[in-house]
């Protein structure tokens, strides 16, 4: 009797400490919750500032990340990256181009093979015309780019890419050494609010697999 008078009183006081226990975990959670909220907000519109300013300035090269293409012609996206690219280029930022990204699977043209067609077409000369074939990644198009520059012994770069892909991608040039300025397209496939967003939240995500990974 003694026994389950003193387990009576234990279940008594325990109860209570049970509450007591789930609530504060509740609150830890949701305080979580809300901390992992704002963190993804701020980190949100550093990326969307970056991308609004360029900060072009006279540079050894112009690094155009690749994009997706069409058989022998860019996407709208990679479209955009190479008319600012070529636009950089006569505007005197630059002497040399550098066409980044690989062949697809199932495509005949590499994405670095379509602009530089496209460069010459529009008077850019061979000479002043570099590209790799390798990438597929924006990392690999930044390394790629890089060794390339290394080659041809070019000490600066303007990179180009699209507004919201800016931040990452002068992440991963500083992390690789390049000494380098971002210059995001004027213009963009991505106008809409609904697009825009979509983009963020790819690049928000991107953004922090690559801090954790390195990838």
């Amino acid at each position: 009797m003694i026994f389950e008078g003193r387990g009576f009183q234990l279940s008594i006081l325990t109860t209570p400490l049970k509450i007591l226990t789930r609530k504060r975990i509740k609150r830890i959670a949701l305080g979580l919750i809300i901390a992992v909220m704002i963190w993804c907000v701020i980190v949100a519109l550093s990326i969307w500032r970056y991308g609004s300013h360029d900060d072009a300035l006279k540079s050894d090269c112009i690094i155009v990340l690749g994009a997706a293409v069409e058989g022998e012609n860019p996407s709208p996206v990679f479209a955009e990256r190479i008319r600012h690219g070529i636009h950089l280029y006569d505007s005197g930022y630059a002497s040399k181009l550098i066409f980044t990204g690989g062949c697809g699977e199932g495509h005949k043209y590499s994405e670095s093979g379509v602009g530089s067609i496209i460069a010459t077409q529009r008077e850019v000369s061979a000479n002043d015309i570099y590209i790799e074939e390798k990438s597929r990644t924006t990392q690999q198009n930044i390394a790629e780019a890089a060794a390339l520059m290394k080659v041809h012994n070019l000490k600066s770069a303007i990179i180009v890419s699209d507004p919201l892909h800016m931040k990452r991608a002068m992440m991963m040039a500083d992390d690789l050494g390049i000494e380098a300025v971002s210059s995001p397209t004027p213009t963009t496939r991505y106008r809409s609010l609904r697009t825009k967003l979509g983009f963020l939240l790819r690049e928000l995500y991107f953004v922090h697999h690559y801090v954790l990974t390195g990838n």
